[in-house]
């Protein structure tokens, strides 16, 4: 422990005489990790910010489809357009599964716009489904009322609005009881949802929903090209009852597949899908990005431990007599060995230590300057130091070795 504590000492010691060299020695070293710890907090802030807003779609939803939305490679657009469509049924059956809270059924079409007098809106979504909708996808209406039971029943052309769509048309307005047109049909405004903000960039806030049986009589479903026969048509949003996620996607399968008439030896023709794959789509956008940001920080920290490297070749030059005296006053070579190899990681550690703070701040600064948010985790804290240690280490031991390989005598008698 004595020696320890000398040898960091010591290290200290040479770093206080040799300042403005031992901080440019350090310099390749506090670039890498403060990159690394900027731009993993970056990252740590938008999987923060994506994982919270997939959450925000609702608790451990499960979406039913006719396609995968984790796919390997490109998808057979044929093959899944030639898949059963699901049905307003299929959800009722579903919702009465021992694991299931709640199923509802969903299409969606895009549309140009809508006009109100003076007023216009941009392109919009247009959902059909049913009273389950808000429940399953986590809304809250804000002003008049959802859609119900017998709204979907008796194909009734009413709609409740998202908040933006409804800012976009109305203004200060109050949108209840007021009517837009679409393709020739009318539509009476019978609530407003609360605000839900932007999901990757895109408001969720710019739709109108209305029951799925008046929207059947908007959308005919024929004539569909391939495409909208493989993604335009129905999905059932379903949401399992609590810690259950897992029979309620065992319990869904079964019933699917007795519906279809499936045999055991036949593959699913739908696909069940969960938040933790919308996750998996982020994860995988953002690995290409993550595997640059490690070969850039590579770099740096071989070009800083490269730098090490030279420093402490010579310091070992500059202190060849002093280290013959340390031999003859009877240090081993090992000694002379940790003592160099201690002063390697420890000029190194005052890089990551430096980088780590840098990059924290280089990270806050980027998050109050732009829309991106950071977050700093005690794990990257730890790769920095971490990273630091092992280039001190990699880069430091070939110097230690050729001080403890010097010969006493030859050393003494070096000026």
């Amino acid at each position: 422990m004595h020696n320890f504590l000398e040898s960091i000492t010591v290290a200290f010691q040479t770093f206080r005489t040799h300042k403005l060299r031992s901080f440019l020695t350090i310099l390749g070293v506090i670039i890498g990790v403060t990159t690394v710890i900027a731009i993993l907090s970056l990252i740590e802030g938008l999987n923060q910010a994506v994982a919270g807003q997939i959450r925000s779609l609702g608790s451990d939803v499960i979406y039913l489809t006719k396609y995968p939305m984790v796919r390997r490679g490109p998808a057979n657009i044929e093959k899944i357009a030639r898949r059963k469509n699901f049905t307003p049924q299929d959800a009722v059956a579903i919702s009465k599964l021992p694991s299931i809270a709640a199923a509802a059924p969903e299409i969606e079409r895009r549309w140009d716009k809508l006009k109100y007098h003076d007023k216009e809106s941009g392109r919009i979504s247009i959902i059909g489904s049913n009273e389950y909708f808000s429940k399953v996808s986590n809304r809250t209406v804000e002003s008049g009322r959802d859609l119900n039971a017998n709204d979907v029943a008796h194909r009734r052309n009413v709609g409740v609005l998202g908040s933006k769509l409804a800012s976009d048309l109305f203004g200060d307005e109050n949108p209840i009881g007021k009517e837009l047109n679409i393709r020739g049909k009318r539509i009476r405004i019978v609530g407003v949802f609360q605000e839900k903000g932007a999901f990757l960039g895109q408001s969720m806030d710019n739709f109108i929903l209305v029951p799925y049986s008046f929207f059947e009589k908007l959308f005919p479903s024929k004539n569909l090209t391939i495409f909208e026969k493989a993604f335009s048509t129905y999905t059932i949003n379903i949401m399992p009852k609590p810690k259950r996620l897992e029979s309620a996607i065992d319990e869904v399968r079964e019933l699917m597949r007795r519906r279809r008439g499936l045999t055991f030896d036949k593959k699913d023709d739908f696909e069940l899908n969960t938040q933790e794959m919308l996750l998996d789509i982020y994860r995988n956008i953002t690995q290409v990005g993550f595997v640059a940001i490690v070969a850039i920080a590579a770099i740096s920290l071989i070009v800083g431990g490269i730098g090490i490297m030279n420093i402490m070749l010579v310091s070992v030059a500059e202190r060849t007599r002093e280290i013959g005296i340390r031999k003859a006053v009877g240090a081993s070579n090992r000694n002379i060995l940790l003592q160099f190899l201690f002063e390697s990681v420890v000029l190194a550690l005052i890089g990551g230590v430096i980088g780590i703070i840098g990059g924290i701040l280089l990270a806050k600064l980027i998050s109050a300057i732009s829309p991106l948010k950071a977050a700093v985790a005690l794990w990257m804290i730890l790769l920095g130091f971490g990273f630091s240690a092992a280039v001190g280490i990699f880069f430091g031991i070939y110097p230690a070795r050729r001080a403890a390989g010097l010969n006493p005598i030859e050393a003494l008698r070096y000026e």
